[in-house]
């Protein structure tokens, strides 16, 4: 145990003991090979105390003092790797959990070590993903390696040099979400078929997210956060900058459509579950089952559905990630995901006020019960079918914003804030009882112990001025209540702003206690009362809501089409001009470029005069198949013919009477 607690304090780089170590000389191949003789000693003896002690001193050596440089270090690696896996692969019977721990601990610690290079790492993992589940050796390695590199990866930041080893390749990260998926499925699937108890432990475990779950989370959240961070530079046409660092934007990009892909095919997958178990639980006839469908959203939560969807969800809202490309892959699993969640909650929302009418009238069957369909509960509820019908969906400030200062009040503190709630009419301002300054003037020195609150109708303090607060109740300064001091009820503020500017000059006096200068602290409503505020929208009926609102945004960029580039928008002129609307372009058509269409004799007329609107004719749809027709000619004006002149470099032509040319001039 101490050398346990010596590796732990070694994992502290803010602690002496980790420059102390990181400066030691590498441990000799021969001290190694010592190591390994006293190991398989010990594993002939059958003696687990010293097995454990020597597995301990592998994961310090590993992570401080080896480095396999020459082929004799390499062999010591081989044989150390061969006596661990030989440990890690031992039959239940013959090795404690203890044991078998420390051996997961070590050759995390060694992986570099014990398996250089990616190929063999990458092999070792998909080893422990695909074979985890058959052998419990492999499947705690698995959990501790995975726990490590999600450790890691969080600390870590997107394109730097250990970035591709943290972030597994796309096979590997298949095969973790497929454990994930399998898990989740397991999960709800346990709603209902465990027994009663079991199913109140099971709720008191959840949400614990596995080994496996918590890399994806870590992944997600490594990729969606440095897109975020992602700010465009108007300087640069070439690529985008994150904090002044130069990324691969594109690449960043690609790693989070890839990702969420596989995340909302799974989450697919988990709904379809999901709504399988619902409904075997509404035509079931378990006693307990008003329990269960209650408890079903808990243990949802606990799955990939709570813990990955919600932030990617929210994440892809954001513009960096708001493009037609994103739009366009994900489209169709967004709108199945829609499906199932709405078709789920409105399931689960229709079994909510019949439970509370069955439970009401004991002379119903329990047969009855169980036969009942949800089309025909929500019927006898008379309500349109939905997954909001009756639901109040509460506003983003409903539950209200807190202003408050630091408590307590330290020396020369000053506070100002503005708070904006839009479409309000007027706001509603409800003041702590332990809000409390003090308010004095000392005339003999002159100096101030002033300690108030002013409260201004708008965005800042030049707005029209509503009240000031300030003082205690106390006996603390010799005007220790300003005005009416702090307001017991309501404060009522017209207007969707209110700016709270609170300012304490000088210091106080040393025998005022903290009480007396608590500061203040406000909440502010658009609601006159707090009962009015929701408490919140049920999970799935959050989620279903979620979907839709970005299934909408990405149907808006899929009907708008790629944005419009910067060569458009300053080549707007040009593109309005009557000169180029006249070009015969070519026609790309089944991923073949057609030459440009052939004009032929046309009805249009012979001179279009730029200054003026020209429309088609409405019989020309199609221009006529034929040979060469003269085009209408553009009269331009001659300031616009002297400009080109100018440009082009050219003069006027010059025509000598002896010459016989006639040459028409536009």
């Amino acid at each position: 145990m101490c050398i346990h607690q010596l590796n732990l304090l070694a994992a502290s780089n803010n602690l002496p003991i980790s420059n102390f170590l990181g400066k030691q000389h590498p441990i000799e191949a021969h001290h190694l090979s010592s190591i390994c003789d006293i190991m398989e000693k010990a594993m002939v003896n059958g003696d687990t105390c010293i097995i454990r002690c020597i597995l301990v001193v592998f994961q310090v050596v590993f992570k401080f003092f080896f480095s396999p440089q020459t082929e004799r270090n390499r062999d010591i690696v081989r044989r150390s790797g061969l006596l661990l896996w030989q440990l890690l692969m031992a039959p239940r019977d013959q090795i404690c959990s203890e044991i078998q721990k420390e051996v997961c601990l070590a050759i995390s610690s060694g992986l570099n070590i014990l398996y250089p290079g990616e190929a063999e790492i990458n092999n070792l993992l998909k080893l422990v993903l695909t074979e985890g589940e058959r052998n419990s050796g492999l499947s705690q390695l698995r959990d501790v390696i995975l726990t490590n590199l999600a450790e890691q990866l969080q600390n870590n930041r997107f394109g730097s040099e250990d970035d591709d080893h943290y972030r597994l390749n796309d096979e590997l990260l298949h095969y973790i979400l497929k454990i994930v998926v399998r898990e989740s499925c397991v999960l709800i699937t346990k709603c209902q078929t465990v027994s009663k108890d079991d199913f109140q432990r099971l709720l008191s475990t959840v949400p614990a997210a596995s080994s496996c779950l918590r890399y994806l989370m870590a992944v997600q959240n490594h990729l969606l956060s440095n897109t975020i961070l992602i700010k465009p530079d108007d300087n640069d046409d070439s690529d985008s900058s994150l904090q002044g660092e130069t990324l691969k934007v594109q690449e960043l990009k690609t790693s989070i459509l890839s990702l969420a892909t596989q995340i909302l095919t799974g989450c697919d997958e988990v709904l379809e579950m999901l709504q399988q178990v619902t409904t075997a639980l509404i035509n079931s006839d378990i006693s307990d089952r008003e329990q269960r469908l209650k408890g079903l959203e808990q243990i949802t939560k606990a799955t990939m559905l709570g813990h990955l969807l919600p932030v990617l969800l929210t994440s892809l809202m954001h513009p960096n990630l708001q493009t037609l490309t994103m739009a366009d892959a994900l489209m169709p699993q967004l709108v199945q995901l829609v499906l199932y969640t709405s078709q789920t909650a409105l399931l689960l929302k229709t079994q909510s006020p019949v439970f509370s009418e069955l439970n009401s009238s004991p002379s119903c069957a329990p047969e009855q019960k169980g036969k009942q369909l949800p089309d025909e509960r929500m019927l006898e509820e008379k309500e349109e079918p939905g997954f909001l019908t009756g639901l109040k969906i509460p506003a983003p400030w409903a539950a209200g914003k807190t202003v408050e200062t630091v408590h307590p009040v330290r020396d020369n503190y000053k506070f100002k804030e503005t708070v904006h709630i839009p479409g309000a009419r007027c706001l509603y301002l409800r003041f702590d009882n332990r809000c409390s300054s003090q308010y004095d003037y000392d005339k003999s020195n002159s100096v101030f112990y002033v300690l108030k609150l002013v409260i201004y109708a708008g965005p800042s303090t030049n707005s029209r001025k509503v009240a000031e607060y300030g003082g205690n109740t106390l006996g603390y300064g010799s005007r220790s209540v300003l005005g009416t001091g702090w307001p017991k009820d309501l404060v009522k503020v017209e207007g969707d702003t209110v700016t709270f500017s609170f300012e304490m000059r000088s210091g106080r006096e040393h025998n005022t206690p903290d009480k007396a200068m608590w500061g203040f602290a406000c909440t502010v409503r658009a609601q006159e009362s707090s009962e009015d505020v929701s408490g919140g929208l049920p999970f799935l009926v959050d989620l279903a809501l979620g979907l839709s609102v970005l299934a909408c945004s990405m149907l808006r960029i899929l009907y708008n089409g790629p944005e419009i580039t910067k060569d458009e928008e300053t080549c707007q002129e040009l593109l309005r001009s009557k000169l180029l609307q006249r070009c015969q372009w070519q026609v790309e058509a089944n991923g073949v470029i057609s030459p440009a269409l052939t004009p032929s004799p046309s009805p249009l007329p012979l001179t279009i005069e730029e200054d003026r609107e020209f429309t088609y004719p409405s019989d020309v749809l199609v221009p006529p198949v034929g040979h060469y027709f003269d085009l209408p000619r553009i009269r331009l004006p001659p300031g616009i013919m002297i400009k080109l002149r100018e440009i082009s470099g050219r003069a006027r032509p010059q025509f000598r009477p002896s010459i016989n040319l006639h040459v028409a001039v536009g």
